[in-house]
């Protein structure tokens, strides 16, 4: 893949680091730097069903290094004693970040849901832990340090109140702050992918059909959802009326890159190619950061801009 105006290479895990290191969940922040949680393999199971590395999975406890590139500066910070198994990585005000699972547990005695995300200092310290509820395909935060979710059908479906309105925000606190309310053209079932534009977050989900682009104003008020110009998008990233789409071509080095603009009450597609990647694209690849979407191919991160 060469870099151009529009695509640029932002990190790939080093070589040397490769053999002994997973690169597991990720994500970038509110400032636009990119978080990767790296794992040593020797404290991972595989699984031979799935594809890339949702497939690996700690034996908790475990430990770990989170990376935080921005720019050409490269923080890491050592983690110990991790008990949840994370499948979403998320930064957080004042260097803090969050780890979610992606399932939650009921507790045998008495029915309680048991914490699925935990809140970390900047030195990697564990401040708070919480529920944020069940099968989460989507996470991601936004500037005022709120935890916007988008559902699974095994979540919505599986008895967890705030999983069952299909999204959902919360505070790193534990607190549902938002819930959709009636306010969805239809019944979520399926979370694709999430992104903010300055104040407002933009969230990606299917009930049975089509697919849907919700649209979120900080106060939570104004709720505006839009057909998807394409079905089932892996990334999504907003600026203005244009926006960039990728849909993978799972577990290969491509991705159709999908570009539209919002003009009255729907987006148009204005262009469609598809782009040759340096690694093979799963699960969980796309995330939107005021009007660039990051893109994750094998251990190299792409940034392509709207």
């Amino acid at each position: 893949m060469k870099s151009s105006s529009t695509v640029q290479r932002v990190w790939r895990l080093p070589r040397g680091e490769r053999r002994e290191h997973q690169a597991m969940c990720w994500s970038v922040g509110p400032q636009g730097e990119l978080a990767v949680l790296l794992v040593r393999r020797s404290q991972l199971n595989r699984s031979r069903y799935v594809k890339g590395w949702p497939a690996w999975s700690p034996e908790v406890p475990f430990s770990g290094e989170l990376v935080v590139v921005r720019g050409r500066e490269e923080r890491r910070t050592p983690l110990e004693d991790i008990r949840i198994r994370p499948r979403h990585l998320a930064l957080l005000s004042d260097s803090r970040f969050l780890l979610a699972g992606g399932r939650a547990m009921r507790d045998g005695a008495d029915g309680a849901w048991g914490p699925n995300a935990v809140v970390f200092s900047a030195s990697g310290v564990p401040e708070a832990e919480f529920c944020v509820g069940d099968d989460i395909p989507v996470l991601v935060t936004d500037q005022r340090d709120r935890i916007w979710i988008v559902y699974g059908d095994e979540g919505i479906y599986g008895g967890h109140p705030e999983s069952a309105g299909g999204l959902a925000g919360w505070n790193t606190k534990g607190d549902a702050v938002w819930l959709p309310k009636r306010r969805l053209p239809d019944f979520p079932l399926q979370g694709c992918t999430g992104a903010t534009e300055g104040d407002r977050v933009w969230l990606a989900w299917y009930p049975a059909g089509r697919t849907y682009l919700t649209r979120i104003t900080p106060s939570g008020d104004d709720v505006t959802s839009f057909p998807s110009p394409v079905p089932s998008p892996d990334g999504l990233a907003v600026r203005d009326d244009r926006a960039v789409l990728t849909v993978r071509h799972h577990n290969r080095r491509s991705v159709d890159v999908v570009r539209a603009r919002l003009a009255g009450d729907g987006w148009t597609v204005t262009s469609r190619h598809r782009l040759r990647v340096p690694g093979r694209v799963v699960l969980y690849c796309g995330q939107g950061r005021d009007g660039f979407l990051w893109f994750r191919c094998g251990d190299t991160w792409l940034r392509i801009e709207a």
